[in-house]
């Protein structure tokens, strides 16, 4: 009787070991790439509005790993530089600190301390691609990283290879969004609006304002970079692929790759037609002021 309760005690103790290691909330113990994903180069920007705030994921404060963290109780001007990461298919389909189910093929992230939800615009520093999410999660509590990335959003930045890059969030107030694309007609804010096609830039000239606007010199911005050496790389390839003017213009920390000055408002397109055959596809408009 000792040596088959014995036997049963280990047979406990062993199924128990495995619950432990195989169970758990999620099916993976470590994240990983989908295995056949889809195309998500084109999925669009979330769309800033205005929201209430999740009934979960917003406590004023909360505990991690020992760690206590702050809810900020308003996301306005906020702005930061730091690594992004991204999450993959270990969290595919299981809610989120909001209560939404993770859909790592939308435009979504993971942050500590911002409001859920919060819209945010995160730029790749390094090569100057941006996007526009919608911040649903809590995240990430790994070493200094500012956020955690949907796998749709990592891709678009160019940051799944390296599994990190350096960005900027800056958060977006839903109600000035709104304000500025009902003046311009357009998903982006009214600074980064730009002619879709060569009959709409020409339309855009049709009164005088706008006449007016077209002769001034305006920039077609390409890229930021931290590294000017990075920057003046690009600025050496794009004249060589343009053959038209490129400046790098030092703005802060930051280095901005733009090719201009263009007077013409039809040639804006053009310009940013063959950026985007060259794999810039989030070039924008800037006044010679800016």
């Amino acid at each position: 009787m000792k040596w088959g309760g014995a036997l049963l005690c280990m047979l406990v103790l062993l199924l128990a070991g495995c619950a432990s290691e195989g169970g758990g909330r999620y099916a993976q113990q470590r994240d990983a790439y989908p295995d056949a994903p889809p195309d998500v180069s084109q999925v669009p920007d979330a769309v800033p509005k205005v929201e209430p705030r999740a009934k979960s994921g917003n406590r004023s404060t909360y505990e991690v790993w020992g760690k206590t963290y702050h809810v900020l109780s308003d996301p306005s001007g906020y702005e930061a530089e730091g690594e992004a990461s991204w999450y993959g298919t270990k969290f595919q389909g299981y809610d989120t600190a909001s209560g939404e189910p993770y859909d790592m093929y939308k435009m979504s992230a993971a942050h500590r301390t911002l409001p859920l939800p919060t819209y945010a615009r995160v730029t790749n520093l390094d090569n100057g691609r941006d996007v526009i999410v919608r911040i649903n999660d809590r995240g990430p509590f790994h070493g200094d990283r500012l956020i955690d990335l949907s796998y749709a959003a990592a891709a678009r930045l160019k940051i799944l290879g390296g599994g990190t890059g350096h960005v900027r969030v800056e958060a977006i107030d839903p109600r000035q969004w709104a304000e500025q694309h009902e003046r311009t007609g357009s998903s982006r804010p009214a600074s980064q609006a730009a002619p879709s096609t060569k009959d709409e830039a020409v339309a855009q000239t049709s009164s005088p304002a706008a006449e007016s606007s077209a002769r001034e010199a305006r920039y077609v911005q390409v890229a930021a970079f931290g590294s000017a050496t990075n920057a003046r790389a690009l600025e050496a390839r794009l004249k060589d692929r343009l053959s038209r003017p490129v400046r790098v213009r030092k703005e802060a920390s930051l280095y901005r790759v733009q090719v201009g000055p263009v007077r013409d408002a039809a040639h804006i397109d053009s310009i940013q037609a063959a950026l985007q055959e060259a794999g810039f596809d989030q070039s924008f408009v800037v006044s010679a002021a800016e």
